[in-house]
């Protein structure tokens, strides 16, 4: 089935969306993007896409620090992405990718005097950690702090950082990367937020470790403390807590909810999905898929 994109104020099949070798974001990393899942309920025959104003509003958010002047609101930004992947005709999991960029054909390190443009495509995509439970490694790549480049900000050209720690992991034989903040907290994995469970407590670093402020993160968060009437700590998280923690788990919108059983090859309780873990994964796949009436807000259906 083919694939649809928006680009330059039209939709178009995905392979003519092609931009200019000249194009500032491609040499700079100009551009920030969201990523965006569209969940496939065969029984409801739907496909919702999730927390789909969310994610735009915090795109908007970027676009004022890196001075993207896109001549469109959060709502009509959605709006748009709604139609892309309806468009697009997916009766299946899919991602979607928006991306706000600079778009002139010039070069030269800077914000300003240049053009600026979005776009965004659909595609079918299954997981993206594709084990059960994950194994993770402390990275030797650290978060850049709030004053080298704001972490909460997507853009395109901090992704470097996530790269070098995922090949890392990779090629050491685990994965997924964790990250610690300039000081030496525990900060995030590549692509993902970190929780943890301690006595009964689930712990996360807090929005002042370098971290993304993650939709799936706020997600997981509300579920937690409103269905399992659990505490949240966000808060500094030292790297021995990895260590002896009773479960982890990371949270991103590529990787849904995923179960880590081991860390710097330290066994995590008994190795497998924790009992937390595996209540908050459940009802965090009843959600997305819109099975859960109570937070159906978070669901956009497409077709």
């Amino acid at each position: 089935m083919p694939s649809y994109c928006y680009f330059k104020g039209a939709v178009v099949p995905l392979e003519d969306a092609k931009i200019s070798v000249m194009t500032h974001a491609l040499h700079y990393g100009t551009a920030l993007f969201e990523g965006i899942r569209a969940n496939w309920n065969a029984a409801h025959g739907q496909l919702y896409i999730f927390r789909l104003l969310d994610h735009m509003k915090r795109m908007k958010d970027g676009c004022k620090v890196l001075r993207l002047d896109i001549p469109h609101t959060a709502e009509d930004l959605s709006r748009i992405t709604a139609d892309v992947v309806k468009k697009c005709g997916f009766k299946e999991d899919t991602y979607v990718r928006p991306l706000a960029y600079k778009s002139s054909e010039a070069l030269g390190v800077r914000l300003h005097d240049l053009k600026s443009d979005f776009l965004v495509f659909a595609i079918p995509w299954g997981r993206y950690i594709d084990v059960d439970t994950c194994r993770c490694a402390v990275s030797t790549w650290r978060r850049p702090d709030d004053n080298v480049f704001p972490p909460s900000v997507k853009a395109t050209g901090l992704y470097i950082n996530n790269a070098l720690t995922k090949t890392e992991a990779i090629e050491n034989g685990f994965d997924e990367g964790i990250m610690l903040t300039p000081d030496g907290h525990v900060a995030e994995g590549s692509g993902e937020n970190l929780f943890l469970v301690e006595k009964g407590k689930l712990v996360t670093p807090a929005t002042y470790s370098s971290i993304l402020n993650g939709i799936t993160r706020d997600t997981v968060i509300t579920l937690a403390k409103q269905e399992l009437g659990l505490e949240v700590e966000e808060r500094l998280v030292d790297r021995y807590e990895l260590y002896t923690a009773d479960e982890c788990f990371l949270t991103g919108t590529a990787a849904h909810l995923t179960p880590v059983c081991e860390i710097d090859r330290r066994r995590l309780g008994e190795g497998g999905i924790g009992p937390v873990t595996a209540k908050l994964k459940d009802l965090y796949f009843e959600a997305i898929k819109g099975n859960l009436p109570k937070y159906a807000g978070w669901c956009t259906p497409v077709y």
